[in-house]
């Protein structure tokens, strides 16, 4: 008998509503204490492997199901769900389809509570679990109220309260700021250097190596194309499949012509025109007592191509959600093309102002992707021709064509996340405004949408709320940074981003494509993506 705490051997599976095999022969090992980074497009089999080692499938996941799956030698097709969640821990990529409790300790207890353990030692797991995850000042907060990147913390508190021997973590880096994500991964590292075996499925690979995972393991198209060093990974992966470091990327491209993206500038008439969103001193909070957002004042303009950064719980998304007629200030206002917002429905403001939502899940509700994007171009009333056409074009942007017929909550996270998108792109509202649009997204897609998102006609401005600093960097021309719920700088990105003080008291982290460019900015006088910069290397 083996003494792996996981041993995968020629695992497949085929879900019942699909035609072809989601994974295929998966072969691997972890030994105690292994952190083992999984990669790969969106799509490849990553969560489907991980429903397969707790136990979702074939329980909760139907379809054919070949090879298996050992837990410290024992076929997990033998054990119960209460059993294996016992051993096996998972943090889901939507926080939002893991949180049952009201209250966060009701939360991160919840687990122990259904282990049976006493009350007193349910407590001081809950209260230890907060404490290594440096979000104790949560424990009595409702979770309804809580940033999807707190909601993420909270469920991995709760996974780690049980004290599993095996941690699943599933894109868990998708809704952290970046000073977040950073202490997220010492704390992996830690766990998987006191004994722990953990599977990180993560797109952010470039921030998963500063804390040197044992193995990488690179899947495509369902299967294991490199399962080693992480050192080997750069040699096996082609251009734009996964994020590599800055400097190996532009190593690797070369001399290459410069290539950017331009947003189409607004003329000098629009400069005389009214903005299309104004903030006129805004405060807001849900609670009478915790104010959010205190005093915003801010314009949106035709033109505009806008990077909202700043860390977990800062009011990011509270503010975008004024913009749309979501929430309604407390005091101030918000005007949308020179109208209140309290004096105009949300359905009304949709026509200027779409918004794709952090969480797929509160936005997806139709039978196929289908009847998803056509959805709200009916109800806009466009004509059923132009629908068509408005589907068509927004399925090609987000390289999702052939999953028409498909449910969209059947598609992983990050499929599910351009669904999204290419609902609200459908649309052709004149102003995008999107909520994390790269969680979930591998490298390849998001710069593929992204790259046609910015060149389509038809938007006035663009507005996205992201932790990628990155994607600030290569897509904005304007950065408003955001903490404490006020605005801590506004402005162009080299002027913005320059600040790394500032920065990183907003728990904004510099990255390796935001360094090289602010030590070449006086040779290419403009930020650039990693390709352009081979030749200035």
């Amino acid at each position: 008998m083996n003494n792996f705490p996981l041993l995968v051997e020629n695992l497949s599976f085929r879900y019942r509503d699909r035609k072809g095999a989601a994974i295929e022969k998966i072969s691997f090992s972890a030994e105690k204490g292994e952190l083992l980074l999984l990669a790969g497009a969106s799509g490849c089999g990553k969560t489907t492997l991980v429903r397969a080692i707790n136990g979702l499938i074939p329980r909760s996941y139907k379809g054919e199901v070949g090879g298996r799956v050992l837990l410290g030698g024992q076929d997990v097709a033998n054990l119960s769900l209460a059993q294996i969640s016992q051993r096996v821990g998972t943090v889901l990529q939507d926080p939002e389809r893991q949180i049952l409790g009201t209250k966060v300790i009701n939360e991160v207890a919840f687990g122990l509570e259904n282990m049976g353990l006493p009350r007193a030692e349910i407590i001081q797991r809950a209260e230890q679990a907060l404490a290594i995850l440096k979000i104790s000042a949560l424990r009595d907060r409702e979770t309804f109220h809580l940033s999807g990147g707190e909601k993420q913390k909270v469920a991995l508190a709760g996974v780690l309260a049980m004290r599993p021997s095996v941690l699943l973590l599933d894109e868990p880096l998708a809704s952290l700021d970046p000073a977040s994500a950073l202490e997220t991964l010492e704390m992996v590292r830690h766990l998987a250097d006191e004994g722990l075996t953990i599977l990180m499925v993560e797109h952010r690979v470039e921030d998963v190596l500063k804390i040197r995972p044992n193995r990488v393991m690179y899947m495509a198209e369902g299967q294991i194309r490199y399962l080693g060093e992480a050192a080997g990974l750069g040699d096996v992966v082609r251009e734009r499949e996964v994020k590599l470091p800055a400097r190996m990327i532009a190593a690797r491209a070369g001399s290459q012509p410069v290539t950017t993206v331009k947003f189409p500038a607004a003329s000098d008439s629009d400069a005389q025109r009214p903005p299309l969103v104004r903030f006129e001193n805004v405060t807001f909070g849900y609670e009478s007592a915790r104010e959010i957002l205190h005093g915003i004042n801010l314009e949106i303009r035709k033109g505009d191509v806008i990077a909202v950064l700043g860390p977990n719980g800062a009011g990011k998304t509270t503010f975008v959600k004024h913009a749309i007629g979501l929430l309604k200030p407390v005091s101030g206002r918000v005007t949308v093309n020179g109208k209140d917002t309290r004096q105009a429905s949300v359905a009304e403001i949709a026509s200027t102002l779409g918004y794709v939502f952090q969480s797929p899940s509160h936005m997806l509700f139709a039978p196929t992707v289908q009847e998803e994007l056509a959805f709200g171009p009916k109800n806009l009333k466009h004509p059923p021709q132009e629908i068509e056409k408005q589907v068509k074009n927004a399925l090609d942007v987000v390289n999702l064509k052939d999953k028409e017929a498909d449910p969209p909550l059947s598609l992983s996270f990050g499929q599910q996340k351009r669904v999204s998108i290419a609902a609200i792109l459908a649309m052709r509202s004149k102003i995008l405004v999107m909520d994390e649009p790269t969680a979930g997204q591998d490298y390849f897609n998001y710069m593929n949408f992204m790259d046609a998102i910015v060149q389509m006609p038809g938007f006035d401005a663009i507005l996205f709320i992201t932790h990628d600093v990155d994607m600030a960097v290569i897509y904005a021309n304007r950065v408003i940074l955001v903490a404490d719920g006020a605005v801590q700088a506004d402005g162009r990105p080299e002027a913005v981003l320059k600040d790394f003080e500032r920065l990183r008291a907003c728990r904004v982290v510099p990255t390796s494509l935001l360094e090289l460019n602010l030590e070449k900015l006086p040779e290419t006088g403009q930020f650039l993506r990693a390709e352009s910069l081979g030749s200035v290397l």
